[in-house]
């Protein structure tokens, strides 16, 4: 089944339950599904596609949640983060921050980087080993941190 149909599936459930929470997350997923499929020179969109577009909605909702954090709204905060938890279920399992630095270690190893001239080469290769699995941020961290010490 297709994330456009599991959405779709999805969201009828919600409406059933009337879990207006989870319909709204839903269909800001389908709106970006639709936008992705619409824009000039789209074709098939593809897993590794919709995997970042759900990272970036997530990405939205935290960053949304922050700012009214900041400001003491913590009534739209909650739903932000609320949404985030519906979100992340259609992402793949993220890994741990061990994993991540195992995998950071291998990557420095096999490329034989030695200092941060060395962090574009093993970022592209992390982004592109982890890419949806692992926050590009704590990725980013943690290779700044091993090529630093």
């Amino acid at each position: 089944m297709s994330l456009a149909d599991q959405i779709n599936e999805d969201i009828k459930s919600a409406m059933k339950e009337k879990n207006k929470p989870k319909l709204e997350a839903l269909r800001a997923i389908k709106a970006q599904l639709l936008l992705a499929a619409t824009e000039k020179g789209a074709g098939e969109s593809n897993e590794a596609a919709e995997v970042k577009m759900i990272q970036k909605l997530v990405k939205q909702r935290r960053d949304a949640a922050d700012i009214y954090i900041k400001e003491k709204r913590d009534d739209l905060a909650a739903e932000e983060l609320e949404q985030v938890t519906i979100i992340e279920n259609y992402l793949p399992e993220q890994m741990t921050e061990q994993q991540i630095r195992s995998e950071v270690d291998a990557i420095i190893k096999a490329t034989g980087a030695s200092s941060m001239k060395d962090m574009g080469k093993v970022m592209g290769q992390a982004n592109a080993k982890m890419a949806g699995k692992a926050d590009g941020k704590l990725i980013a961290d943690l290779v700044k941190k091993a090529l630093a010490g």
